[in-house]
């Protein structure tokens, strides 16, 4: 049986790990001095009234090895498979892959996209859990450059501030009102801009558009995603044609470790393209 590993860039919570069959490795979070595990001792009201309120920008770095889990897992005679947060945007994969490179029965997967996108891949290695490693890795690596993930984020400052966003682009970005639609590029795994459009209403419909635009595949769900509050993305919900809705099953309230970069009320969808 293949046991599946992911890390907390996945934004799988603790409490969904039953749901998924998965174990989550959580990345650290350094905030206000303190080094907390994500999605174990940081609760969301505690993030928020950090970033928010006390303005802080919290720094993330890399989960602890899972080396105790594992060899109980390979000692019972199971094979593991580690999702990594996207290696574009991380440190994980390379550090992780490096560990158990002499590993056969542990394969570490670059999934080159994050959060949502992680969750419709643990939908399919589930249909897989007897299958070989070798046929997860193929079936992965034929979904991987299908996954587009597409955000907005309601202000430029944390994209900024993360070193995501130049100071200039920030700062005429922020004069002129544009709102930057942003693409976890599931081809090298990097953000990237996608386009820019002036008001959020405009953004909006935008994103709404790329669904048919770039073919989303009706076989698999798309996750509507959002940090903070839901209203931006209640909105364009309903600017969304009917037909895709059956299909948004999910609707997931970002962890930390991807929210603090994306900034309170940034919404976008997650889904897969009929084409790479």
């Amino acid at each position: 049986m293949i046991r599946v590993i992911v890390d907390s860039g996945s934004s799988i919570k603790q409490h969904e790990k039953e749901t998924y069959n998965v174990d989550v490795m959580p990345l650290k979070i350094l905030l206000g001095g303190r080094e907390y595990l994500d999605g174990i001792d940081l609760t969301m009201d505690t993030f928020y009234h950090a970033l928010i309120d006390d303005k802080q920008f919290p720094k993330t770095s890399l989960p602890t090895m899972p080396d105790e889990l594992i060899e109980r897992y390979l000692a019972q005679g199971d094979d593991v498979l580690i999702l990594t947060i996207s290696s574009g945007i991380s440190g994980t994969y390379h550090t992780i892959k490096m560990h158990y490179e002499n590993e056969p029965r542990v394969l570490v997967v670059d999934t080159k996209t994050a959060v949502g996108g992680i969750r419709i891949l643990l939908r399919e290695v589930n249909k897989m859990r007897n299958a070989s490693l070798a046929e997860v890795e193929r079936v992965l690596q034929s979904l991987i450059p299908r996954i587009r993930v597409i955000a907005i984020p309601e202000t430029l400052d944390y994209l900024q501030r993360g070193g995501r966003l130049s100071r200039t682009a920030w700062a005429v970005g922020s004069l002129l009102q544009l709102k930057p639609l942003i693409l976890l590029d599931s081809s090298d795994g990097r953000v990237k801009v996608l386009g820019k459009v002036r008001g959020k209403r405009h953004a909006m419909e935008k994103l709404a558009s790329y669904l048919s635009d770039m073919e989303c595949d009706e076989k698999y769900p798309i996750v509507p995603s959002y940090t903070y509050g839901r209203e931006n993305l209640d909105q364009l919900i309903a600017m969304t044609e009917e037909r895709y809705k059956p299909q948004m099953i999910e609707y997931d309230d970002l962890d930390p470790a991807i929210a603090c970069h994306w900034g309170p009320n940034a919404f976008g969808y997650i889904f897969v393209s009929k084409r790479s």
